[in-house]
């Protein structure tokens, strides 16, 4: 077979060898050596990557035709009709504005198309003032209309962006703007030191009680983050009356009244702690104690009466309980019917009494025993208490005239009514 022409230079070794290129009748075949040769390009059309990857079904001889002298130009390449969204590099923005970016700009003249940085560092790094501490994606933060203009998404980083930071330059926090972004402090104590008036005493969680909208905004919820409550006037107490140690320390600072009313403790510690017991919120020295969980209930007359009426000391416990210690001017019995006032009187009223002769002793009261004063029979002191006899003879004794001759059994033969009047027909046996 006769040859064609010429191939141009860098075919020229294999000009001799036809079969480097051309398989006898299958023209089908020759696309597949020329990728064997090339294979940056036949990896780019196996991977479908870059311009060659992306074209349509195409042979290489279509726009590659050989055989035309050794000077001839076989890459045909307009670069103003050059479809750049057939690369793996589409131009947007400011890169498509062919007065602004030209492809020298990017594409080395001395290396091949295909080896331009499609990194924005492989073109704009006399750009990057950040000295490349933020990495090679400038795309992260920089558009393509234009390189000072940033749209960095704070939202993605560790601190985002709300209220009045929005409004803040990068270099308020960024102190070492715009050469390295990454090493700002996320505590708010780092740019709001000369704002805190704890003189950080409160820690830096300053977020804990202010928000991002406004800084003298506290919106700290005392009730629902801690395990003390804030009720009555405690709610209108300076933080530093109660903290008077560091928040987050390992000194904690103490819930029980106590610690912050000690001077005001009249009881000297002697009743305890727990002086929510007796004292509330919203003035200490209004007393709230229920007194019917305590050893005596008050009641009737007795919930009128001063707590210092019966107290007469700090200590309240000291109190004695017994009526006679208090109501010792108003026994009129002088002690004959003993201390146990509650016997017969009750807290309704002192004067009003209501014993119950026949359920509360083993002597029913009937006949003329009714009409008795209690000082009759109640003659006898035993003890702290004077005891009354069972016995009839025990208050008959000066008007028995069979002169113990029947014994002591008088209810045989006589009646309450009348001692003088007999049972009829009883005739006592003689002892």
């Amino acid at each position: 077979m006769l040859m064609p022409g010429e191939v141009i230079v860098g075919h020229a070794k294999l000009e001799a060898n036809c079969k480097e290129c051309h398989v006898r009748f299958n023209k089908d075949a020759q696309s597949k050596l020329c990728m064997d040769c090339h294979k940056e390009v036949g990896a780019d059309v196996l991977d479908h990557k870059g311009y060659h990857g992306k074209l349509s079904e195409e042979k290489c001889r279509v726009c590659h035709t050989d055989h035309k002298g050794r000077e001839a130009k076989i890459v045909v390449l307009d670069i103003n009709k050059f479809d750049h969204g057939k690369t793996d590099f589409l131009l947007k923005g400011a890169h498509q504005k062919k007065e602004k970016v030209k492809c020298k700009d990017c594409h080395d003249s001395k290396k091949k198309y295909r080896e331009a940085p499609t990194t924005c560092n492989g073109c704009h790094l006399k750009d990057d003032k950040h000295k490349g501490s933020l990495g090679t994606d400038c795309a992260n933060c920089h558009i393509e209309s234009n390189w000072k203009k940033a749209k960095f998404d704070h939202s993605k980083t560790k601190f985002e962006y709300k209220g009045k930071h929005v409004d803040v330059p990068c270099k308020k926090c960024h102190d070492q703007h715009p050469a390295n972004y990454k090493n700002a402090p996320l505590d708010c104590a780092s740019c709001h030191r000369k704002d805190d008036k704890h003189k950080g005493k409160y820690g830096k969680k300053c977020e804990t009680c202010h928000v991002d909208r406004s800084w003298k905004s506290i919106e700290f919820d005392h009730d629902g983050e801690t395990k003390f409550k804030l009720l009555g006037k405690h709610e209108q107490v300076k933080c530093l009356s109660c903290h008077k140690e560091p928040l987050y320390s390992k000194v904690k600072t103490p819930t029980e009244c106590v610690a912050c009313h000690r001077k005001k403790d009249v009881h000297k510690g002697k009743l305890g702690k727990q002086c929510e017991s007796c004292h509330n919120e919203n003035n200490w020295k209004k007393i709230q104690l229920d007194h019917g969980r305590t050893r005596f209930p008050l009641l009737g007359l007795h919930l009128k009466v001063e707590c210092k009426k019966c107290h007469q000391t700090k200590l309240y416990r000291d109190t004695p309980s017994g009526c006679y210690s208090c109501h010792k001017k108003d026994d009129i019995h002088k002690l004959r019917l003993g201390r146990k006032c509650d016997s017969c009187h009750n807290a309704r009223s002192w004067i009003a009494w209501d014993f119950d002769h026949d359920t509360r002793t083993n002597f029913k009261l009937d006949g003329a025993h009714m009409k008795l004063d209690c000082y009759a029979c109640h003659i006898n002191q035993v003890k702290d208490r004077i005891v009354a006899p069972l016995s009839c003879i025990g208050c008959h004794d000066n008007e028995d005239v069979h002169q113990g001759e029947f014994g002591q059994q008088c209810e045989r033969c006589h009646v309450t009514r009348d001692f003088k009047t007999l049972i009829v027909g009883t005739r006592p046996k003689r002892r």
